[in-house]
This record gives structure tokens, C-alpha cells and sequence, in this order.
């Protein structure tokens, strides 16, 4: 390979010359040692496990839940009021009317089952609409903030929903090896 040095220019334009620099930087920079983060600071690496640990004590441990409980109450709500099958039934072909009766069949059903296996109570006893006042401290897991939520409790308010809570839960005993994933066996007339 052989190089002609007179066809190399004899002048620089400014593109190039800005170039050959930013080019020289980058070949520095990519030269230069990183520093050490443990020289510069001991403290700071001293302080890690302690930030750590506070951080692992303070996580919140997340218990599975088990399905069987939720697939048990879908096995009762499809037993007592057909509740899966109004769910995926295509309702666009049927009336208003008809919707409105199968509904019906689905709203007794489902309030049977509610009241037969489960004790319901309102979070908030005040009636809905009325203005309340909610102390420091107030519990958050039973009321939720919404709207212009700005700024510490106390927090004056209109109850929009009293909220609900379950108080006592009487599910039936499930059988060992009972498969729950079976909502409602298929039905086979003979």
C-alpha cells in the first residue's frame, strides 16, 4: 500500500479541525483510570450494609395466597347463581329485557351465596354523601383518598362509598384431593 503525501491538503477547515479535537478528547477520556469509589469515600461504603439491611427489614413480605379459596368461591357462585355462565355468555344478541331477567337470576344468586359463606360490613357507618373527617393516623387500607388528596391529615371529606369488609368467612371444607380448578363439572344427560 502506498501513501501519496502530496495529495494530503496542506490547510485545515474548521469541520476538521473540530473533529481532530472532539477525537483526541474521546481518546483521553477512554485513556484515563476510572476512579475507585471505595478511595474516594470510605464512609459511604461503610454505610451500604447498614442501608441495606434497613431497607430489607422494612420491605414488606408478601404471603402467597392459595387459589383454592377463589376457586372455590367461583364453584359457588356458579352453583348458586350461574355466575360464570352469564360472565361468558355473548349477551349482544339478546335483548335488554331478557339481559335484564337473567340478571336478576345472577343478582339472588350471588347475594345467597354472599350471606350464606360470608359476614359483610360497611368500613364507614356515616350514610354516603355526607361530609366526614378523617384523624391522623386514620387507617389507610379502609379508606381511599381520591380527588385533590394535598398535604397531611386530618382530611375533611364527602363519603362517596361506605366500603365493604368481610368480618367472618364459613367456606366448606374441601376434601383432600379435591381438584378446585373445577368450577362446574360438564353435564352429560342420558
Amino acid at each position: 500500500m502506498n501513501i501519496d503525501l502530496s495529495s494530503m491538503p496542506s490547510t485545515i477547515d474548521m469541520f476538521h479541525l473540530i473533529l481532530t479535537i472532539l477525537a483526541l478528547l474521546c481518546f483521553i477520556l477512554l485513556l484515563k483510570k476510572p476512579k475507585n469509589i471505595s478511595n474516594t469515600s470510605p464512609q459511604i461504603e461503610e454505610k451500604i450494609p447498614e442501608v441495606e439491611q434497613a431497607v430489607i427489614e422494612k420491605t414488606v413480605q408478601l404471603k402467597e395466597a392459595t387459589p383454592d379459596a377463589a376457586l372455590q368461591l367461583l364453584t359457588l357462585l356458579q352453583q348458586d347463581a350461574r355466575f360464570i355462565d352469564f360472565v361468558k355468555e355473548d349477551l349482544s344478541t339478546y335483548s335488554d329485557a331478557d339481559i335484564g331477567a337473567a340478571a336478576r337470576v345472577v343478582h339472588e344468586g350471588s347475594q345467597k351465596t354472599l350471606e350464606t359463606y360470608f359476614t359483610l360490613a360497611a368500613v364507614r357507618n356515616e350514610d354516603e354523601e355526607t361530609r366526614i373527617s378523617l384523624p391522623k393516623g386514620f387507617n389507610a387500607a379502609e379508606v381511599r383518598l381520591t380527588g385533590n388528596v394535598v398535604g397531611e391529615a386530618p382530611f375533611n371529606g364527602t363519603l362517596i362509598h361506605k366500603g365493604w369488609k368481610v368480618s367472618e368467612v364459613k367456606l366448606p371444607k374441601i376434601a383432600e384431593g379435591h381438584d378446585t380448578s373445577i368450577i362446574a363439572p360438564a353435564e352429560v344427560e342420558l
